[in-house]
């Protein structure tokens, strides 16, 4: 494995799980919760935590198909992006995520980073979205530090 992939994968991994400089990962931030805290809604039209972790589990998911070509539809679950309350228990929403993020890193190590490229003629380099996945990660970890916050007042 060469050091750039080393150094993608050290990006989302810092990002997912494990310990990091700035506070809790997305993993972290999901550490401990119960089922009951998981589903609570800060607000009507709000998202809760599980929402939020399907969510990011579904990014995942989509950033490996498109570094990959593979077809829509392949998700465990029915559904894109937002998934209604119910989808998936809490620990069944956890493990799709362990889940995904392990798939996607099997993707990186597998092709390479000189290999990925965004499939159906995009022109987003796989080092851009990989980028932009641990982004996404950090940004949900901060979410949903906020909703334990406000759900503990």
């Amino acid at each position: 494995m060469n050091g750039e992939v080393r150094q993608v994968l050290a990006l989302i991994d810092e990002a997912y799980a494990g310990k990091s400089w700035h506070g809790p990962t997305l993993r972290g931030s999901l550490k401990g919760l119960t089922a009951r805290e998981a589903s609570w809604r800060p607000g009507p039209g709000r998202h809760s935590i599980i929402e939020i972790a399907l969510h990011a589990a579904y990014w995942k998911y989509t950033v490996r198909r498109r570094l990959t070509g593979a077809q829509r539809g392949s998700f465990p679950l029915a559904g894109h992006n937002w998934f209604p309350p119910g989808t998936a228990s809490w620990k069944e929403t956890l493990a799709l995520l362990d889940s995904e993020h392990a798939l996607l890193r099997g993707t990186i190590v597998q092709g390479g980073l000189r290999t990925l490229r965004v499939r159906a003629g995009k022109s987003l380099r796989g080092e851009k979205l990989l980028r932009g996945i641990a982004a996404h990660d950090l940004y949900h970890a901060g979410q949903v530090q906020l909703i334990k916050r406000l759900m503990r007042r």
